[in-house]
């Protein structure tokens, strides 16, 4: 993205049914949501509700929260009441949970087509979510796929996991409900986003995409990149989370900055250089400081830090500003032109000052 520009992405969106997830569309064209899961026990409705918030602070659209017994269900509906964001009831093998966490308040309900029960048990949890009116996610994973559709070595294949995601998906509509989102995730990349092709050739149902078990840290974050940029160049994916052994909240910033590579979301983007010898300055402390600075920022404003004075500002042109820095001296720059000279101690707060100002002519 050039500066003046507005982010638009050049990726074809999959035409996808829309379905609301309390004031959050997913699908239909609407901007593709970012979710992240609490990690806390959810009987614990003060821990629970301060992640939910750290999340939604941090940009989470919408939280997922596992119920896994029926004695946690009040405490999930006190949780969905207080919450700023849409709340998913995250339900495996009980269907009697799903069941009353749609009568408690949850926005969607993730059931597991692989271990869910039988079209009784299916039956009851859509009545609920009907009565609820409420979608429903069909969330299928690798480690638990049916094993009629295991291959015969045992293991998940893409054809098995998205005629799983089908074979649920026309279940639920004979029953009645054609309210759903789908999700199709692995572990191994290759696999996810075979299964999410296969998936979206054979239907128009809004896609939740993500890399399961993906790990920890800068691993699970270039893992989890790997696969959605794919799927979401392919046009795949209405609504996606990080998965990582990580806090909510840093699940949400991956997010966010792998929208804002593929320009699907606006908001301030750091460019910085790598450094070599001719840097004289620890330009790795002022951009991480500038990085910190520019979350209270909005705007599509590209700022760039750069370590060398005599040719930064040429290489970050396309910033709308930016800082080169020298030996105790920075040089303040706007679209690759030198605006002024300043000390490196006042550098970061001379660049913010400038990347306000520009923010608020952008906005």
């Amino acid at each position: 993205m050039h500066a003046g520009e507005e982010a638009a992405s050049s990726w074809p969106r999959r035409e996808t049914r829309p379905v609301s997830v309390g004031t959050v569309q997913i699908g239909g064209g609407a901007p593709v949501s970012i979710q992240t899961m609490t990690k806390t026990d959810t009987r614990d409705v003060a821990a629970t509700l301060t992640q939910v918030r750290s999340a939604a602070a941090a940009g989470a659209e919408i939280v997922r929260i596992a119920v896994p017994s029926l004695d946690a269900v009040d405490a999930f509906a006190q949780i969905a009441a207080d919450a700023p964001v849409p709340i998913v009831a995250d339900v495996h093998f009980d269907y009697r949970i799903a069941v009353e966490c749609a009568r408690a308040g949850a926005a969607k309900l993730r059931v597991n087509p692989g271990n869910i029960g039988d079209d009784a048990r299916l039956a009851a949890v859509i009545e609920a979510a009907t009565d609820a009116g409420i979608p429903i996610r069909v969330g299928v994973n690798s480690g638990s796929l049916e094993k009629d559709l295991l291959s015969p070595e045992g293991r998940a294949t893409a054809e098995g996991l998205a005629e799983s995601a089908v074979r649920t998906v026309a279940r639920m509509n004979r029953l009645g409900f054609e309210d759903l989102v789908v999700a199709i995730k692995a572990a191994e990349v290759p696999l996810t986003i075979a299964a999410n092709r296969e998936f979206a050739r054979r239907s128009d149902l809004p896609l939740h995409i993500g890399i399961t078990e993906a790990g920890f840290g800068r691993a699970a974050a270039v893992k989890s990149a790997a696969g959605l940029a794919i799927l979401l160049a392919d046009g795949i994916g209405d609504t996606l989370r990080i998965s990582m052994t990580d806090p909510p909240e840093d699940e949400v910033e991956v997010g966010l900055l792998l929208l804002r590579s593929l320009d699907l979301r606006s908001g301030p983007w750091l460019t910085s250089c790598p450094t070599c010898g001719r840097c004289k300055v620890d330009l790795s402390a002022i951009a991480r400081e500038v990085a910190g600075r520019l979350r209270e920022l909005d705007a599509p404003l590209v700022v760039a830090v750069m370590g060398c004075e005599v040719n930064g500002p040429g290489e970050a042109r396309q910033a709308h500003v930016g800082l080169a820095a020298g030996r105790g001296r920075a040089v303040i720059f706007a679209r690759g032109e030198q605006l002024r000279t300043v000390p490196i101690e006042c550098a970061v707060d001379e660049l913010m000052a400038e990347a306000r100002r520009v923010a608020q002519e952008l906005q």
